[in-house]
């Protein structure tokens, strides 16, 4: 077994920037995770409903979770990122 195995590594940066308007904002580590997460969702959703039919797939919800999360623990960034 290798020991040396490299860590991930923590950049400290969790800037993320809205896709269509490019404003953005700051966010906490546990809010970045949040935001990558409701993108990880909404692509994996999409694909799955290629082969179940639109919105089918379980991801929705798992997308949608994050985005009331995001609504009530930082409205702000909600609004620039998300809405």
């Amino acid at each position: 077994m290798n020991t040396n195995r490299k860590k991930t590594m923590d950049n400290n940066d969790y800037t993320r920037r809205n896709r269509f308007t490019g404003e953005s904002i700051e966010l906490t580590k546990e809010e970045a995770k949040k935001h990558d997460e409701i993108f990880f969702h909404e692509a994996l959703a999409t694909l799955e409903d290629k082969t179940l039919g639109t919105g089918v797939s379980k991801h929705w919800q798992e997308m949608r979770d994050r985005l009331d999360w995001f609504m009530k623990h930082n409205a702000k960034a909600y609004m620039v990122l998300l809405d």
